[in-house]
């Protein structure tokens, strides 16, 4: 895997943006609060790539 390099600000917000937006229908799914939240996150970024196909 490669490494995850943001060259903006603007770029690492949006990213959050769409690991926001996929954890809430994660969260909405399990039906309650994900206190494993930043290693979702983090394995989420991990697999999104902007341009692709989102990441689930």
């Amino acid at each position: 895997m490669s490494d995850l390099v943001f060259t903006s600000a603007a770029d690492l917000a949006k990213a959050l943006r769409r690991a926001a937006e996929a954890h809430g229908r994660h969260e909405k799914t399990l039906g309650h609060y994900d206190e494993g939240w930043p290693e979702w996150y983090a394995e989420f970024m991990m697999r999104d790539r902007p341009g692709e196909p989102a990441a689930q």
